[in-house]
């Protein structure tokens, strides 16, 4: 079992920038596809961003097209934490945010591709 917890969510202005965690704990050794998702009331959750983690090393990072240039992916010096940088913040970026693991490795966008979820953290963008 792989445990996840979210933090750093909150309210923003448009252009602001924030910044989500997302500690692993468990049995969090081997390779796994960590990704980030979102989801708004009614609606399914929506694939962010994710990378492909073995060993503490990302070898594969991919992001939806209405985040690129914006939003960056990755770990932090904290073992086993994951990272959401998000910059230029739009109003339609305003969601709950996932964290989600799945072992293995590989091109995963799906949330059916995921084994492991976070509770969410709320991020609020005002224009």
């Amino acid at each position: 079992q792989v445990q996840l917890v979210e933090s750093g969510g909150g309210s923003a202005q448009a252009g602001d920038s924030l910044r989500l965690s997302c500690a692993a704990s468990g049995r969090t050794s081997g390779n796994y596809v960590m990704g980030w998702f979102r989801q708004t009331p009614g609606q399914e959750r929506e694939f962010v961003a994710a990378i492909n983690w073995s060993g503490g090393s990302i070898y594969y990072e991919n992001y939806a097209d209405s985040v690129k240039g914006r939003f960056t992916i990755s770990t932090s010096n904290v073992k086993n934490t994951l990272v959401l940088q998000m910059n230029s913040l739009e109003p339609e970026d305003t969601a709950v945010y996932y964290c989600a693991a799945s072992r293995g490795a590989g091109r995963k966008i799906l949330s059916s591709d995921y084994d492991y979820w976070g509770q969410g953290t709320q991020v609020t963008v005002s224009s």
